[in-house]
């Protein structure tokens, strides 16, 4: 079997259950990974699987953060998503309904991340959405576990923060559309877009994907 490396991810909806429709909760997910899908090249691109999970892979550890930031933003309050990336390898053990079948380290490496996302989010870090990990024996080979985790920390803080307009505003920042085309959008002055942006740590939600790119 060829062996594929690079970043696994896997997606948990927060809160599904308590959802009063259920079936429009799912239909804004898969609406938001069609978006992201078109925005961001994946290895595998993001699809639901089973129950309130999705999955997809990317090529590496800058198109994975790009894309879970992007899936958060795009989804409407109060449906948010749960992330976990695996740095390491995989291959390819077969296909079904949701599509191809994949095991490895890498996907290993994802579930125990999310694992933990959820651990410390239930402890200490309320607003924390997202961690990272990398397959045992892969250290050397991938972005340091410590740093990645560290800059999610805070780049969940900021994403966690914002309401629905702060969230559509910096989805269309990041998506390279100017400040009078939000204003129009959202029937409101340029000021007041920019203004929500500086306020809101829009800019450096676009700073960091600016600089891992």
């Amino acid at each position: 079997m060829t062996e594929h490396a690079g970043i696994a991810v896997i997606v948990d909806l927060v809160g599904s259950r308590r959802q009063v429709d259920r079936a429009a909760a799912q239909q804004h997910l898969v609406d938001a990974l069609a978006e992201v899908n078109a925005d961001v090249p994946a290895l595998q691109p993001l699809a639901p699987t089973i129950g309130d999970e999705s999955q997809g892979a990317y090529a590496d550890l800058s198109g994975a953060l790009l894309a879970t930031l992007l899936l958060r933003l795009a989804l409407p309050h109060p449906l948010d998503c749960r992330f976990g990336l695996g740095a390491g390898t995989w291959q390819f053990v077969g296909s079904s309904d949701y599509g191809h079948m994949q095991d490895g380290p890498a996907w290993w490496a994802a579930r125990d991340a999310i694992v933990e996302a959820k651990a410390r989010e239930v402890r200490r870090h309320r607003s924390l959405r997202s961690w990272y990990g990398v397959a045992e024996g892969r250290a050397a080979d991938f972005p340091p576990t410590g740093l990645t985790n560290a800059l999610l920390m805070c780049r969940d803080e900021i994403v966690s923060g914002m309401n629905d307009r702060s969230r559509r505003l910096a989805l269309g920042l990041l998506k390279g559309r100017t400040q009078v085309e939000l204003a129009k959008a959202e029937g409101i002055s340029q000021s007041a877009v920019s203004q929500n942006l500086q306020r809101n740590g829009a800019f450096a939600l676009l700073g960091t994907t600016e600089v891992l790119r």
